[in-house]
This record gives C-alpha cells, structure tokens and sequence, in this order.
C-alpha cells in the first residue's frame, strides 16, 4: 500500500487537502473577479474563456448554480497563464490592500514632487508614464503649486493626484 510517507521525496507532489486548499483559493480569486466592473476586468491579462465565464456569471441567480460556476471559474484559472499577474492587479483594486497601498503612496510622491520641483518632476514622471497626456499634466501640476504657494485649497491638488493615480494604475496594470 502507497502512503503519503512514500511521496515526501517528490517535489511536485501535493496532498489532496492541498489542492483543496489551492482550488479554494482560486475560488475566492474567482469570486472577487466577479465583483470587479468591466472596465476593470478589461485590461487583465485573462484568457477569452475566463472572460466568457466571468461574463456568464452575470446571468446566474440560483444559489447552487453559482456555487457550481464559481467552482468552474476555479478550474478554468488553473490554466491561466499570468495568474499572479491577475492576482497582482485584482489587488491594486482592494481598498487596504498592499498593492493598492503602494500605488496610492507612489501618486502621492509624484504629486508632492510636481508640487515642489515643477517641470523637471512632470518630465521624469512621464519617462515613467509615456502615456501620460503632458499638456494636461503640467496644467494640473502648475496649479496646484500655485495653490501651494497661495496657501490655498482649491482642490487642484486631488486632480492631479487623481490624475496621477490613473496613470500609475495604467502604468502598472498588466496588459494595459
């Protein structure tokens, strides 16, 4: 008789409580690529059959057919190619989470930085962000430093920082 024992040698072998663990995960993954709107389900980098089941779901109402589906969606992202990649970008949209944390700490230096430094920051942020509109950006940046100077709240430094974080999430977004 084979025992799990027998197998601990083996690298790729992973226990059934394992892959119950990892297709639970995928589940959960699968479950929060649902609650993602279609523009930001867009850019990812997913196969057309994972797209399909995602735009299927909409349709399901019945409780246990969406328990089955969810289930489907899992096996279907086993297959994925670039799943951390998705994993990566599904996070950048959770509020708290670290990506998303990262990318709005990242917006916030940009910013701070146009602020202060003026047109040579707007020029290194767009060797960052070629995609970047510059005519709108140094617009942006040169008002709210004059707000800064002004010791004024207009609101132009929520634009750019909105703007940039558009930018950064772009930027930062596979297969955008």
């Amino acid at each position: 008789m084979i025992t799990d024992d027998d197998y601990q040698d083996d690298e790729d072998y992973k226990s059934k409580s394992e892959l119950k663990r990892e297709m639970h995960a995928l589940q959960d993954i699968g479950k929060r690529l649902l609650e993602l709107t279609p523009d930001q389900v867009d850019p990812l980098p997913i196969s057309d059959r994972l797209r399909a089941a995602i735009e299927e779901s909409k349709r399901i109402r019945q409780h246990e057919a969406r328990r089955r589906h969810l289930q489907y969606i899992g096996k279907v992202m086993r297959q994925e190619d670039q799943l951390e990649e998705v994993i990566r970008a599904i996070e950048a949209f959770d509020t708290g989470s670290a990506e998303h944390t990262r990318r709005h700490h990242l917006a916030e230096r940009w910013r701070d930085r146009m602020v202060e430094e003026g047109d040579s920051a707007v020029g290194e942020f767009l060797g960052y962000c070629p995609e970047a509109d510059i005519q709108h950006l140094r617009n942006l940046a040169r008002n709210a430093r004059r707000d800064a100077q002004k010791d004024k709240n207009t609101g132009h430094a929520r634009k750019l920082f909105r703007y940039l974080r558009e930018c950064v999430d772009q930027q930062e977004t596979p297969g955008a």
